[in-house]
């Protein structure tokens, strides 16, 4: 998608044609609604509907300033000029469309403006019901306990529950009030618009949990009108961004994506949970992925930091507090979790989630001018560290095998093993902090086992870089093949007879070695081994268009440079004293940005286009500690070029 409107209780994505293809709620997660949201111009009583995503207008997009109202244009140059300005009102279940229709033409036209609205609440293909409620003008769609009201500011010339696209294409709605279909359509006459006259409708998404708490949404918007709620929505987002720590590189097109990043920060965050997602859900089917719209550890401990060095520190208390509520029993943390805390679809226990969580939750606490957080959080601390230092192999020193970072792995991980580490240690300085002298030895004694084994066993001195990782599970015909080549190759069986094959050793160069410095500090950014190992991951990963790959031989959506990849080398560059590189890296990424400031997860190996999902809350975590990194360290933006999506 193109663009993400919403206010933490609503999340809705469009693309460049201003087409509304997914609208969450009362979660950024959880459900989305509709199936089809489309507006059209039947003209001059002509058969057909001109829908404004056709191919035969040309769009146009852009916010309103440092906001999330989005205006979108389409042009039928000589004839018409449409724009629609979207937008979520903070505070309610309210999405707003404000539709203006200008006839740029030379000769006078009547038009029928109609709405297609089709929702599967809740997700749900069945047991929808579509009725049209005459007092309020408006169609409710409602199942269970999702209901949505759609209106507009004036009365309808037609309506029609059910067989919608039928109806929408003849322009003869036949007041059809109630049908069993997820599905209705509304219009309204125009009236006849002389060149250069001008016609406008708002129209209103509301929803409640039951249809009559969704009309009452719908009256409420009413009664304000879209110009105060529009006013009101402005406002809200300049006063969010006024909060934040003033930062300026002195470079506008950085500064103007970091306020965006910022945005995105609060429109991924769920505003009741205090969770936040990875990205705004696109591939529901998981046809090509396991899905988005979760809660990790993984991401949420970079982005957390994030929201952190920006100055949103009660977001973070926010998050870190729903961390508490999301803890498993044995003190560990799944490897994704739903916003409201419960387990999401997963592949098994990746263990440096809980190692980041940790991490993070000392980040947080330990520039509090007080305690009483800390105090607050304690008992999952305890919870969480006991775990990790439970889930040590006495074999190797290194975490027990688990999912690698990027979930495609098990076995034990040079990053997952830097992340616990890194948690240990952070848990140790909190029962210092606290007082619990015994558990902070045993954790800094743990922490230590963990990174005196990476520094021992993992630096492979034939690549000059930190290995991937110890025992990756392999299949019996990987295991074969790595034998006659001299590999070493180990073989596991379990209580109930399984066979698990492991390569011994794995070589792979990856950018998440980086993780070894950078967050979790197991050896400087200036040590040679990460110096070298950095060197690796810059030489073997860079690609053709740029940036920077996850590792060798990467195969997800063909294997292109990701953003967040690529910023944090360019974070390891900064520290070490390489900041002319840091620069150029992090204008790659800048250079990389969508029309509407998005950072993607990915950009095309090939055409150097935005890939796959947009946005990624992650690679504008990494954007913001970046732009952090670089104004600490006193580095001048004067040198940069930014072409591109500028």
């Amino acid at each position: 998608m193109d663009a993400v409107v919403g206010n933490g209780r609503m999340l809705g994505t469009l693309d460049r044609r201003g087409q509304l293809h997914r609208l969450w709620w009362p979660r950024p997660d959880h459900a989305q609604h509709v199936r089809r949201f489309w507006i059209g111009l039947r003209l001059n009583g002509q058969h057909g509907v001109r829908w404004l995503h056709g191919n035969e207008w040309k769009h146009r997009q852009a916010w309103e300033g440092d906001t999330a109202v989005l205006k979108t244009e389409a042009v039928m140059p000589g004839s018409l000029r449409v724009t629609c300005t979207d937008f979520v009102v903070p505070g309610c279940s309210v999405m707003v469309r404000a539709y203006r229709i200008i006839n740029e033409g030379e000769s006078p036209l009547q038009a029928d403006f109609l709405l297609l609205s089709s929702f599967e609440m809740g997700e749900l293909k069945r047991y929808n019901t579509t009725r049209f409620d005459r007092e309020r003008e408006a169609l409710v769609h409602f199942r269970n306990e999702f209901a949505a009201a759609v209106g507009a500011d004036r009365p309808v010339s037609g309506f029609q529950a059910g067989r919608a696209t039928e109806a929408a294409e003849s322009g003869k709605p036949d007041g059809t009030e109630i049908d069993m279909s997820p599905e209705g359509v509304l219009s309204w006459d125009t009236g006849l618009l002389n060149p250069g006259e001008t016609w406008e409708i708002t129209l209103w998404i509301s929803f409640g949990d039951h249809p009559e708490a969704a009309l009452l949404e719908l009256d409420g918007a009413r009664r304000t009108g879209r110009s105060t709620l529009l006013a009101q929505t402005t406002g809200w987002w300049e006063e969010y961004l006024k909060e934040a720590k003033p930062v300026s590189t002195g470079h506008e097109t950085v500064d103007r994506l970091y306020r965006r990043s910022l945005i995105v920060f609060r429109l991924m965050t769920d505003l009741t949970q205090g969770s936040m997602i990875a990205a705004p859900e696109f591939d529901e089917d998981f046809s090509r992925c396991g899905g988005y719209a979760y809660c990790w550890g993984r991401d949420a401990a970079w982005i957390a930091t994030a929201i952190d060095r920006a100055g949103y520190r009660e977001m973070v208390r926010d998050f870190y507090r729903w961390t508490v509520r999301a803890q498993s029993p044995d003190g560990s943390w799944e490897q994704r979790h739903y916003l409201d805390g419960r387990p999401a679809p997963q592949w098994g226990l990746q263990i440096d989630e809980t190692g980041s969580i940790l991490w993070g939750m000392w980040e947080f606490v330990r520039k509090e001018e007080n305690d009483g957080f800390l105090g607050e959080i304690w008992p999952a601390v305890r919870k969480g560290a006991e775990f990790l230092a439970s889930f040590l192999d006495p074999e190797t020193g290194l975490p027990l095998p688990s999912k690698d970072l990027w979930e495609e792995r098990d076995g034990e991980h040079t990053y997952s093993a830097a992340a616990v580490c890194g948690g240990l240690r952070a848990a140790a300085q909190m029962a210092d902090r606290l007082g619990f002298d015994g558990l902070a030895r045993e954790w800094k004694q743990a922490a230590e086992t963990v990174r005196s084994a990476v520094l021992k066993r993992l630096w492979n001195e034939k690549r000059n870089a930190f290995f991937r990782g110890l025992k990756r599970a392999v299949d019996a015909r990987a295991a074969r093949e790595a034998e006659a080549k001299g590999r070493r190759v180990i073989r596991e069986r379990d209580g109930k007879g399984y066979v698990v094959w492991r390569l011994w050793e794995d070589d792979v160069i990856d950018a998440s070695l980086l993780g070894v410095s950078l967050p979790f500090e197991l050896i400087p950014a200036d040590d040679p081994r990460m110096v070298a190992t950095s060197e690796a991951v810059e030489t073997l990963l860079s690609s053709p268009v740029g940036g920077i790959r996850r590792y060798e031989d990467d195969r997800y959506i063909g294997g292109n440079p990701w953003i967040l990849t690529t910023l944090w080398l360019a974070m390891i560059r900064i520290r070490q004293s390489r900041a002319n590189e840091a620069v150029r890296l992090l204008e790659w990424a800048v250079r990389h940005r969508t029309a509407l400031d998005l950072l993607p997860e990915q950009v095309d190996r090939h055409t150097g286009e935005t890939a796959w999902v947009v946005p990624l809350t992650w690679s504008h975590a990494m954007l913001v500690l970046t732009v952090h990194e670089l104004v600490d360290a006193g580095v001048s933006l004067d040198a940069l070029t930014v072409d591109g999506a500028e």
